[in-house]
């Protein structure tokens, strides 16, 4: 499941694969984040504006997972994800 935290002129791309912590994929500013939004929306990818987040995971090294320390505040946004999309952890990676 793949998810993209944004702000008005931010945003930060994630893949999460289920085994491993979710790892940056993307992020940008300004017209770099509206390209992001852009390939997110046509892929159905879920969007979610939460500035906080998004300023925080945007420290985060391009690649790398995410610190431990946001693995709470990333799962309930991924959780939600799965809920709005009818998919299951288990059955739908």
């Amino acid at each position: 499941m793949s998810q993209t935290f944004y702000t008005a002129d931010l945003a930060v791309a994630l893949k999460y694969d289920g085994k491993n912590a979710p790892k940056v994929t993307a992020k940008g500013e300004g017209v770099s984040a509206e390209q992001i939004l852009a390939i997110a929306e046509k892929h159905g990818i879920p969007l979610q504006t939460e500035p906080e987040l998004a300023r925080i995971l945007a420290q985060v090294p391009l690649g790398d997972e995410i610190p431990k320390e946001l693995y709470t505040a990333v799962a309930e946004v991924i959780a939600f994800a799965y809920y709005l999309s009818g998919k299951t952890p288990d059955h739908d990676l």
